[in-house]
């Protein structure tokens, strides 16, 4: 049911779910409540507006990522709820702050075959 998710983020678009029955937003998206155990949803699209929770420079990087260590990736708590890891965009390191404001933006890695899809945290 969720596997639209991915088609929204190649459209730039950071969508997550809304109960039916009760309200409840999710994010990353889910196909069941949580909250009231209802099965039935909507799309919702989130601002990508949120504060940067915690962050760490991989310096040891997993397979397949090794090759552009070192990097810095973010927690981001969203406006509308939820949170997400994401790669930090262009903010220089000296001025990576936790609670700072922040906008998390979907891309896709272009120069690789495979549709590989991810986000950058960005000054809002």
């Amino acid at each position: 049911k969720v596997d639209k998710f991915a088609d929204f983020l190649q459209k730039g678009k950071l969508m997550g779910t809304q109960c039916k029955k009760c309200g409840e937003r999710y994010f990353p998206p889910r196909a069941d409540c949580l909250n009231c155990m209802g099965d039935t949803y909507e799309w919702v699209e989130y601002s990508g507006k949120g504060t940067l929770n915690s962050f760490t420079t991989i310096h040891a990087a997993p397979k397949g990522f090794d090759d552009i260590a070192p990097y810095t990736l973010g927690i981001v708590g969203l406006e509308e709820g939820g949170r997400l890891i994401a790669w930090i965009g262009d903010i220089p390191k000296n001025e990576i702050k936790i609670g700072m404001p922040i906008k998390v933006v979907p891309r896709m890695f272009e120069e690789i075959p495979e549709i590989k899809l991810y986000y950058t945290i960005e000054r809002p």
